[in-house]
């Protein structure tokens, strides 16, 4: 016969999908970037009545539900800019963000898409009303979406064909 009696003070395990519904909720988002010959980055300016309105940023945006960064990727990249890559691009880095104007973590993820061809045509979206070719030394005075130390660590990923860990938008 079982005289076990069940403790008081032990806390309750969760069922997993109550448990699931505990953790932090994540914010997922790709990147691209697209360099020229001369190594100058592929950036898009925000339009009026889009976040970050004025800034300049990589190609990219948040995962659709189901989706994966590398297809989100692609999507974005097509969506932006109208440029679909002919082969997979390459994972250069990620970002992990604790908090994006209160909207809780963000994890982006970068990925070179190879190079621009010498007459490549971007066909701008909706959602930003310039693009340019950007050197580096160029930026110092831009407005960034992305931190120019990020930018600087992406580029060199993507030319050395190393990955990057950002924290919080900057090169750990």
């Amino acid at each position: 016969m079982d005289t076990t009696v069940p403790a008081a003070d032990v806390p309750r395990v969760l069922p997993r999908d109550e448990w699931v519904r505990t953790l932090p909720q994540t914010i997922v988002a790709s990147c691209v970037l697209l360099l020229d010959a001369e190594d100058r980055m592929l950036l898009l300016r925000y339009a009026e009545g889009q976040p970050g309105v004025g800034l300049w940023g990589l190609p990219g945006g948040m995962l659709d539900h189901g989706e994966d960064p590398l297809g989100a990727a692609h999507r974005e990249l097509r969506e932006e800019t109208g440029i679909a890559l002919d082969g997979e691009p390459r994972l250069i880095g990620y970002d992990h963000r604790a908090d994006v104007n209160g909207t809780g973590p963000v994890i982006d993820f970068y990925f070179h898409g190879g190079r621009l061809g010498p007459r490549q045509a971007v066909r701008r979206s909706d959602e930003h009303d310039q693009d340019g070719l950007f050197a580096l030394d160029d930026l110092e005075s831009t407005a960034l979406a992305v931190p120019l130390p990020a930018l600087a660590a992406l580029h060199r990923a993507a030319l050395t064909g190393t990955v990057v860990a950002l924290r919080e938008g900057l090169p750990g």
